[in-house]
C-alpha cells in the first residue's frame, strides 16, 4: 500500500522542536494524528558544522568555477570524512531515540507494514533541519520502500492546465551553465539517451534566452547542470548559468511562475549546494524539486543522474527511483565519500508526484478518452 507520512517540525535544534506525525494513503487526508517532541540536541550543528568542512575541504566540486585545494593527505580526507558522517548518524538516531519522541516512532512502526510504499515528508523552515541527512535514520534501514524529502510549511498547488494528447514526449529544458573546470557533457549525453523525451538545450544561456524559453513553451522538467551555490542562510542561492551571469532565483522568478502555470512538475539542479535554491523554488509552488544538499564532485552527478532516469523512465514511482540511485552510490564511496548523502527530494505536499508516464498523456484523459 502507498502511504504518506508528514513530520511537522517547529522549532530548532537550540531550543527543541515540537513534532507533529501525519499519516495516511497516498492521496487521502490523513487519518491519523499524533504529537511528540525532540529536545534540544545542540551536538548535531557541531557534529554537522565538521563533517560540512571536512568534507568541503575536497575538490573539484560543482559549486563555483575554481578548485578547492586539498592541503593535506586525500586519504586522510576521505577517511574523516566518513567517521564525522558516522558520528554524525549516530547522534540523529541518539536524539531520534529520545522518549518524547517514542509515541511518534512507535506510531510509525504500528501503522507502517515493511511492504508499504512510503513517502516521509519534513516539513519545516528551519535551516538546520533541513540540512540534516535525514536519510540516516534508522528508520529507513527497516523500511525499504521509503524516501524522504523536504518540504515547506506554507505551500499552494497550481493545477497545471494540459493540452498535450497521447503520445507526446517529455518535454525537458535543459540548461547547460558554467563549466569551467567540472565536465557536464555527460549530462548532455544521458538526457538525450531518453528515447521518450524531447530535450532542449541551453548552453551557457544568456538570461533572456532563458527567460524566452520559459515564458514561450511548457515544460514538464526543467534541469540544470554546472556551478551552483546556496547562501548560507539556506534561504538563496546563486547558479552561474554562463561565464558572466550569476543569477538568484529571484532573477527569473516571474518566468518560473509561468512555467510552473503551464505545466512545470520537476525541477533537478544536478549541481552543487542547492538547498537555497530549493528554498526560493518552493516559494514558487514547483512541485518537485532534487537538489545536492552540499558540494558535489562530476561522477557522483552523473551517476546519481543516470540512475535515476534509468528508473523513473521505465516506470518506477519518483520517489523510489531517487533512493535506488542514492544508494547505488555507495558503490563509489572509496572515492567520494558520503556521496550517498547528497541527493534530497523537495516536496510540495499539495501536489503526488507523477510517474513518467504521467508526463506522456493528457491528464483529463484516460486510456485516450476524456474523463466524464
Amino acid at each position: 500500500m502507498q502511504k504518506l507520512v508528514v513530520l511537522k517540525l517547529d522549532g530548532d535544534l537550540n531550543e527543541g522542536v515540537k513534532v507533529t506525525l501525519e499519516i495516511g494513503a497516498e492521496g487521502d487526508r490523513a487519518s491519523i494524528e499524533v504529537q511528540g517532541y525532540l529536545p534540544s540536541k545542540l551536538e548535531i550543528i557541531a557534529d554537522y558544522q565538521l563533517w560540512r568542512t571536512t568534507y568541503r575541504s575536497l575538490s573539484n566540486f560543482r559549486i563555483t568555477p575554481m578548485n578547492i585545494h586539498v592541503g593535506t593527505s586525500l586519504n586522510e580526507h576521505l577517511n574523516k570524512c566518513r567517521e564525522l558522517n558516522e558520528k554524525l548518524s549516530e547522534q540523529m538516531n541518539s536524539w531520534l531515540n529520545c522518549n518524547s519522541f517514542r509515541p511518534v516512532k512507535e506510531k510509525l512502526l504500528k501503522q507502517l507494514t515493511l511492504d508499504d510504499t512510503v513517502r516521509v515528508l519534513i516539513k519545516t523552515s528551519d535551516t538546520w533541519l533541513r540540512r540534516l541527512p535525514w536519510h540516516l535514520w534508522d528508520f529507513f534501514e527497516d523500511y525499504q520502500k521509503a524516501e524522504v524529502a523536504l518540504s515547506a510549511p506554507e505551500y499552494e498547488y497550481l493545477r497545471k492546465p494540459k493540452t498535450s494528447t497521447i503520445g507526446k514526449k517529455v518535454k525537458i529544458l535543459a540548461i547547460l551553465g558554467n563549466s569551467e573546470g567540472i565536465l557536464i557533457d555527460k549530462d548532455q549525453e544521458l538526457l538525450e539517451m531518453l528515447s521518450n523525451a524531447e530535450t532542449t538545450f541551453l548552453v551557457e544561456p544568456q538570461r533572456s534566452q532563458l527567460n524566452k524559453q520559459l515564458w514561450e513553451q511548457d515544460w514538464d522538467i526543467l534541469f540544470f547542470a554546472g556551478h551552483s551555490e546556496s547562501l548560507e542562510d539556506g534561504k538563496s542561492g546563486n547558479i552561474y548559468f554562463n561565464e558572466t551571469d550569476c543569477l538568484t532565483i529571484e532573477h527569473i522568478k516571474y518566468a518560473l511562475k509561468k512555467a510552473v502555470n503551464q505545466g512545470l512538475q520537476l525541477a533537478i539542479f544536478n549541481s552543487c549546494d542547492g538547498l537555497g535554491l530549493a528554498s526560493q523554488l518552493e516559494d514558487l509552488h514547483i512541485p518537485q524539486i532534487i537538489v545536492m544538499r552540499e558540494p558535489v564532485q562530476d561522477l557522483v552527478a552523473q551517476e546519481f543522474l543516470k540512475n535515476f532516469l534509468r528508473k523513473f523512465s521505465s516506470g518506477e514511482s519518483m520517489y523510489l527511483a531517487v533512493r535506488e540511485a542514492r544508494e547505488k552510490l555507495h558503490g563509489i564511496e572509496d572515492k567520494y565519500p558520503c556521496a550517498v548523502c547528497l541527493p534530497i527530494i523537495c516536496q510540495n505536499p499539495a501536489a503526488v508526484p507523477p510517474a513518467w508516464k504521467d508526463f506522456l498523456i493528457n491528464p483529463q484523459t484516460e486510456n485516450g478518452k476524456p474523463q466524464i
